[in-house]
């Protein structure tokens, strides 16, 4: 363990070769410039501890079954205007173009931008028994460009109309009944469920064409998340008009 670094309010735990990413920044792992630049250094030791055309898998999980993640630090924008541009939407990026599969171990309430991280990962395994996913930007006059792009890629019409026109909140059994999720465990169980899904899929990253074909599918909102990461001459987004 020793060749895996430390990281501020996150921690790295090797399974193999599959990589538990816990997210430890409290009280609800709000999402800000400094940590999501974290959270892109995790993922990239995980590229490096495992080297090109390897098998491999990243799961990526609340530290507790309150919370996943309740999205962006929307305060941050009103100091620092680059504050997205710098940390959440390159995070989005280096999932979406991460060279080996990604599970969203979605532990708690999974509010706002944690949307998207949840959806930028190939699987989801959400708590069956408490908390909620909801994407209000509908409620808080918030939007940037691609916004859309992964619901609509995705999930069904209905289901993408019912996630960002109407900030619609489920359950993990509706969720899972929806197609947001790809499971649902026992708050106990699910790290288990998490690490034997990554242990099935690890062996696709070997011959080096995972990020690529993955490219095939969801192309579009990577080239969205790509476009508005690190630019620092033009707006990227609408800012909230309210904030929570």
């Amino acid at each position: 363990m020793s060749d895996i670094p430390t990281f501020r309010n996150l921690s790295l735990e090797r399974h193999g070769n599959v990589f538990v990413l816990t997210m430890q920044k409290p009280p609800e792992n709000r999402l800000n410039s400094w940590y999501c630049q974290e959270m892109i250094r995790a993922y990239r030791t995980v590229e490096r501890l495992l080297g090109p055309d390897s098998e491999g898998a990243v799961i990526t999980r609340g530290s507790d079954t309150k919370f996943w993640c309740t999205g962006l630090e929307l305060d941050e924008s009103d100091k620092n205007p680059f504050a997205n541009t710098d940390g959440f939407y390159p995070l989005i990026h280096t999932i979406l173009d991460f060279p080996f599969p990604t599970i969203a171990l979605i532990t708690g309430h999974t509010f706002g931008g944690a949307c998207p991280l949840a959806l930028a990962h190939d699987y989801r395994i959400m708590n069956s028994r408490r908390g909620f996913i909801s994407m209000p930007p509908v409620n808080l006059g918030l939007h940037f460009d691609g916004i859309g792009a992964l619901p609509r890629l995705k999930l069904r019409p209905q289901v993408a109309r019912k996630m960002l026109l109407e900030a619609h909140k489920w359950t993990g059994k509706e969720a899972l009944e929806d197609g947001i999720v790809d499971a649902i465990a026992d708050p106990e169980k699910m790290l288990d469920a998490a690490i034997e899904l990554g242990e099935k899929w690890a062996p696709k990253a070997k011959m080096g064409v995972y990020a690529l074909l993955r490219q095939e599918l969801w192309g579009e909102a990577i080239k969205k998340f790509q476009r508005i990461s690190y630019v620092h001459g033009r707006m990227t987004s609408v800012p909230a008009k309210v904030k929570i």
